[in-house]
């Protein structure tokens, strides 16, 4: 079949009447316009154009043809607008910051598989602890970001919750009675006071219920080696359930009587609310691969 340019110029000549003028528009000489609209009657094997001594109407078949020809235009028309909309939202780069623990366990087999979803769309994965992010969104540093709990009022994407966990050593009086345990209870112990490098951890938990860690032993920032201390005995420590191992000898992990969980919340910086990679990125984490939840 005849290509583009025999369709849009049969188009031309019909909207205008002329030949010559429909050339002029297609940037076609007057006689290749001619020989153009010879081989396409040619091809179609039907006469299309009655050629009168200034000007050429249609056909009967060539206004049934034209129809055709206008709508198949008109798809194409539309296939080229839907194809330029998703090469916006589908290339760019969007800077991504997150905590460290976020990009350790929650976040690589999702923005892999994002990345080759969306290969033009480049990720800067900027890590930090729960304050900078909040301080690099409001700052336009990032894009996009990763908060824990944020506020109800606050204009966020929701991706899951994560169960905190007492975590004491296997001899311990609690991993014997296994049951849950009163989070009043816990902070009377010698604590490991694991931060996972956010400000929301065991300390601030207990101030929101009213109650204070009365003999923190040591902080570190790292799950790990939080996990490790509590095996060797130097206290016990409560931490998100997601960062505990499968396999952990010599730990026990216990829920609180009164469940605590921690919430992520995808928000965007201004600029990235209105960034079309970015708003790629949340419905693809959303409808196809959302944080896991443990409850």
């Amino acid at each position: 079949m005849q290509n583009l340019l025999h369709w849009r110029l049969l188009v031309a000549v019909a909207d205008s009447g002329k030949i010559t003028l429909a050339a002029s528009q297609c940037g076609m000489t007057q006689s290749g316009a001619s020989q153009a609209i010879a081989q396409l009657e040619e091809a179609l094997n039907t006469p299309l154009l009655v050629r009168l001594p200034h000007s050429v109407t249609l056909t009967q078949s060539g206004e049934q043809i034209v129809a055709h020809a206008r709508t198949m235009l008109a798809e194409l028309n539309a296939i080229q607008r839907c194809a330029q909309q998703a090469q916006s939202s589908h290339a760019g780069k969007i800077r991504l910051a997150s905590f460290p623990s976020a990009f350790a366990l929650l976040l690589p087999p999702l923005l892999r598989k994002f990345h080759r979803r969306f290969p033009a769309i480049e990720l800067v994965q900027l890590e930090g602890t729960d304050l900078e992010v909040e301080n690099w969104l409001a700052l336009e540093a990032a894009d996009v970001g990763i908060v824990l709990n944020p506020e109800p009022e606050r204009q966020s994407h929701p991706l899951g919750k994560d169960l905190w966990l007492a975590v004491t050593a296997a001899a311990h009086q609690f991993a014997r009675n296994r049951r849950p345990i009163d989070f009043s209870e816990l902070v009377k112990q010698p604590f490991v006071l694991a931060t996972g490098g956010c400000r929301l951890n065991a300390q601030l938990l207990a101030q929101q219920a009213g109650l204070a860690l009365m003999d923190v032993r040591v902080t570190v920032s790292d799950w790990n080696t939080a996990l490790t201390l509590v095996r060797e005995g130097i206290g016990v420590s409560l931490v998100p359930a997601s960062v505990i191992p499968a396999d952990t000898p010599g730990i026990c992990a216990l829920p609180l009587s009164t469940p605590l969980y921690r919430h992520f919340g995808l928000v965007c910086s201004f600029a990235g609310a209105g960034s079309a990679p970015v708003q790629t990125l949340l419905h693809y984490l959303q409808d196809h691969l959302p944080l896991p939840v443990s409850s």
